[in-house]
């Protein structure tokens, strides 16, 4: 060493940025060395690639694995080169080591673990900086996943780039993929070697806007829900374009670049399954979530032979005749119940494997609502019990007038006054009047009479759908539970004599009892298309999308609000993309399997025309709006909520405040001034293309916050993270537990409620159980329906919760926020510990007692599978 400093001077030896990694380092335990080349220093220093390998592969895949180990050993390499935040004066472009090949590509291939950690030794000058970004170019014939890259060597300690992307080959996409180190910078102070390669990716990411999608392409750009009808298999298949118009406002999605339908230029061709819908690569399911939803698929195989069993059924079994029935699934499975399981198991090869391989795959698994007291769902305190605490808690809201008085225009739908009168619901109210009840907070109301009355007709003419649009009335009761007093059922007003409303309320005989179970079901019928068309696939899957593509466009990786974002964008795309391929389709399973039928996304779309506002997409904001809540800065989340044991919102409060606090302390570090997110042109891109392009059709309505100071950009994306998280938790991860048993919640009915006189009152007198279960879905429409939301109710194995990050430690490269992020996962742990206190808390009716299942929706882990709780960071199901 002595004799290094008098050749090279000792003080610009101890100026070096480069310094021998760790001894005890097993990676980087190699000596480095300098090494004089005329009057240039060079350092040699090291990279640690980690690839994730894929574990199950075909053979295809096999062979072109080991056609790229023999190539790899004759220069068909992977090729990195870092490249420096500094600019070379000379060159005037950023400085650039020399390039390094990703070594023992050959050995290693066939390691049967799933992440494989190689090494790349680079060359650089000595004053060549910090490194902020690297190149990578894959010669190989197939993509590879990229996991994260490790620099060691440099004074300033490892430089750690995490990637977590596919690298496509080099002869599908020529050009060299950029990843930036995990130090995050506001545009401004983008170092000067590192603005090029910025502006470069994000340009790649946006695309031109034309031309047809590779699945290999990373390009993220808009379109129009033009894809969800076929109109080449029939005009029966033909659907409104959703977006772009002011009859079907919707928000953009995803665009694919497919040609146009044969029969309908504006309409855009279908891809079926089993072939993929585009999204950009980095946003497919990896491989434990793709074989979570596999095995899913595998265990509803019904679904997929449906069509051969329906040639099989009579029309005697092709309803639930008796509760028994409806049980069987779950002890029998829906091939015993219908006497065709030798007969299907011969046909089908796949499935006898199955049988045998995993007994009881053909049967459900019990839901939860009926785990604990088969008979709870029969109870009204449980019907409203629901209200606040089931699979859709966002509806109901506290009673201001009564009656209740529609908005629709009465020259089209009617009169506006309802049915409801003060002697229907007096008697149920503790001997207070209606105005005494109001006035005290203690009627409540779940209204869906204006969203379905205007698609009714519609409705009721199509085969084996009937509908009404209903009101419901609950009451407070002095023990904090709720109990239904009246329900109010509309059709479509045909004229000043029809019966276009009708009140019915609590059971006085058996008749009444039975219409009164009827009257409950149309109501969650009612609430179940609501709940998802609306709150669930509108407001957390839609509209999220348009953010989370501009994200993408205008964020570059290495901005702060990007990578706050990051975690709570994970799979949205691909699981939306999957809704459009067979869910919201035309002959999809909302279509077969929802009230509305083929009506079902245009109630979506008007949903989003006249009820949704981004503004009011936070908690405390809905809960206001809908009277649930009243500020009371006392209190503290500064909240006061009307019906105090309100599972949803009191659990929610708790998560909600967290993410604020979260967000607040991270927009604060980044933004301690105003001018900062104005100057910001990155953010005001994305806030502006999110509002501008991805929800053109309302892109002037007045209730956009704006963004012009820290609060403004706290709120923005609190609701984001929120609606991503914890909203969406709320509203999915229940719908197997509470829905799985149709009897409870069923999705759709066939049937009206008969009165005296009608031709159908004396079948429902002879036998009301079976005119009842004839009113809901029947057998295979139920099956169907289980199937689709037993898979969406399960956690995969790779789900990360609210708390939780990939690589938690080097997300990103500012240690006070990796700290910070560390003090939100603690208080997300000690909001679980609360709810579950909560849940044992016996003075709490509406969570705990006999056969009451818990509120778990909002605590923040779970095991995987169906558990009915767990919020994941992101929407991916």
């Amino acid at each position: 060493m002595a004799l290094t400093k008098q050749i090279m001077g000792s003080s610009l030896l101890e100026r070096s940025l480069f310094v021998p990694s760790s001894p005890s380092s097993s990676l980087f335990n190699q000596t480095r060395f300098l090494v004089p080349l005329e009057s240039k220093r060079v350092v040699r220093v090291r990279a640690v690639i980690t690839v994730r390998n894929k574990i199950k592969e075909d053979l295809k895949e096999t062979i072109v694995k080991h056609i790229d180990a023999l190539a790899d050993k004759i220069g068909r390499n992977v090729v990195l080169e870092l490249v420096s935040t500094e600019i070379d004066p000379k060159t005037k472009a950023a400085k650039k080591s020399s390039e390094a090949v990703l070594k023992d590509w050959s050995k290693k291939s066939n390691l049967k673990v799933e992440r494989v950690n190689y090494t790349a030794e680079f060359i650089v000058d000595s004053n060549f900086g910090e490194p902020g970004a690297i190149t990578v170019t894959n010669k190989h014939q197939k993509e590879f996943f990229l996991e994260s890259i490790t620099i060691e060597g440099f004074a300033t300690g490892p430089v750690h780039f995490p990637c977590n992307s596919w690298v496509q080959a080099r002869k599908d996409h020529p050009g060299k993929r950029i990843f930036f180190s995990n130090k995050p910078y506001l545009p401004g102070d983008t170092p000067a070697g590192l603005r090029l390669f910025r502006e470069k990716e994000l340009r790649n990411l946006r695309g031109d806007g034309k031309g047809v999608r590779n699945l290999s392409d990373r390009i993220y750009d808009y379109d129009i829900y033009n894809d969800l009808g076929n109109p080449d298999k029939g005009i029966e298949y033909a659907r409104p374009n959703l977006g772009g118009s002011d009859m079907y406002p919707y928000p953009r999605r995803c665009r694919t670049g497919r040609e146009p339908s044969d029969t309908d230029m504006y309409a855009e061709s279908r891809v079926e399954k089993p072939l993929p819908m585009y999204v950009p690569r980095d946003e497919r399911f990896e491989e434990s979530k793709q074989n979570t939803f596999t095995v899913k698929r595998l265990k509803a195989v019904l679904h997929n032979l449906i069509p051969g069993l329906k040639a099989s059924l009579s029309a005697s079994n092709q309803d639930f005749n008796e509760f028994s029935d409806v049980d069987g699934l779950y002890s029998e499975g829906l091939l015993i119940k219908l006497g065709l399981q030798d007969d299907v198991l011969k046909k089908i090869p796949f499935v006898s494997k199955i049988q045998e391989s995993s007994q009881g795959l053909l049967k459900y698994d019990t839901p939860k609502i009926i785990s604990k007291d088969k008979f709870a769902w029969l109870r009204d305190d449980e019907f409203a019990r629901q209200a606040i605490a089931g699979v859709n808690p966002v509806s109901i809201e506290k009673l201001k007038v009564f009656p209740p008085v529609s908005k629709l225009d009465p020259q089209i739908y009617g009169p506006q006054e309802s049915a409801l009168k003060e002697e229907h619901i007096l008697s149920q109210l503790d001997g207070m009047t209606v105005q005494e009840a109001i006035n005290e907070n203690k009627l409540f109301i779940v209204d869906y009479h204006d969203i379905y009355l205007p698609f009714l007709e519609g409705i009721n003419a199509l085969d084996g759908r009937k509908s009404y649009a209903t009101r419901t009335i609950f009451f407070s009761t002095p023990r904090g539970t709720l109990k239904p007093v009246a329900i109010e059922l509309s059709l479509p007003f045909a004229g000043p004599s029809s019966r276009s409303k009708r009140v019915v309320t609590p059971p006085v005989d058996a008749t009444t009892n039975w219409m009164w179970m009827l009257a409950k079901a149309h109501v969650c019928s009612n609430d179940a298309g609501v709940h998802q068309l609306v709150n669930h696939w509108l407001r957390t899957h839609a509209n999220l999308e348009p953010f989370i593509l501009a994200a993408h466009r205008q964020l570059s990786a290495m901005h702060p609000i990007y990578k706050l974002l990051d975690p709570h964008m994970r799979y949205t795309l691909e699981i939306n993309a999957l809704a459009r391929q067979s869910l919201i389709n035309a002959d999809g399973i909302i279509e077969n399997c929802f009230t509305p039928g083929r009506y079902a996304m245009e109630i979506s779309s008007a949903a989003y025309k006249n009820f949704w506002r981004f503004d009011m997409d936070s908690l405390p904001a809905d809960l206001i709006r809908r009277g649930m809540a009243e500020p009371d800065p006392t209190q503290p989340h500064g909240l006061k909520l009307t019906l105090e044991d309100y599972p949803y919102a009191a659990d929610g409060i708790l998560i909600w405040s967290a993410i604020e606090d979260w967000v607040r302390t991270y927009v604060n570090h980044y933004y301690p001034h105003a001018s900062l997110i104005c100057n910001d042109k990155e953010l005001q891109a994305w806030y502006s293309e999110s509002i501008n392009v991805g929800h053109a059709d309302l892109r002037h309505e007045s209730w956009w916050p704006t963004l012009n100071n820290s609060e403004d950009l706290v709120s923005i994306l609190s609701i984001l993270i929120w609606n991503a998280s914890a909203q969406h938790a709320a509203l999915n991860f229940g719908q197997y537990p509470y829905g799985g048993y149709v009897p409870n919640r069923p999705p759709l009915t066939r049937r009206l409620i008969p009165e005296e006189g009608d031709p159908e009152y004396a079948s429902f007198l002879a036998d009301p159980q079976k005119y009842y279960l004839n009113a809901l879905p029947s057998l295979l429409q139920a099956t169907k329906f289980m199937a689709v939301v037993d898979t969406l109710s399960t956690h995969s194995p790779d789900e990360e919760y609210l708390g939780e990050r990939q690589q938690p430690s080097i997300w990103s490269g500012d240690a006070e926020m990796i700290e910070a992020f560390y003090d939100f996962s603690a208080k997300v742990r000690q909001i679980e510990k609360v709810i579950d206190s909560r849940n044992l808390d016996r003075s709490l009716k509406n969570r705990c007692g006999a056969g009451v299942l818990p509120y778990e929706l909002l605590a923040p882990s779970s095991e995987s599978g169906v558990t009915c709780r767990g919020v994941p960071n992101s929407v991916s199901t």
